[in-house]
């Protein structure tokens, strides 16, 4: 299957299919999300953005929300 049979499949969709199709591909695509960022974390590609923001609280340049 490629691209452009997966475009004409949904350009065919009713519109009931379409947003049961739209809900299944967000959740699909926060669940890729939600896992990149795990990997992410347990890489420690996020340390320094924890640590500057941290630099920045300590630094006083924080305020509370």
């Amino acid at each position: 299957m490629t691209i452009e049979d997966i475009e004409k499949a949904v350009a065919r969709l009713s519109p009931e299919e379409l947003a049961k199709f739209r809900a299944w591909f967000d959740e699909f695509e926060a669940q890729r999300f939600d896992r990149k960022v795990e990997r992410d974390i347990g890489a420690g590609g996020l340390d320094r953005f924890a640590d500057d923001a941290l630099a920045e609280h300590r630094a006083g340049r924080s305020r509370e929300l």
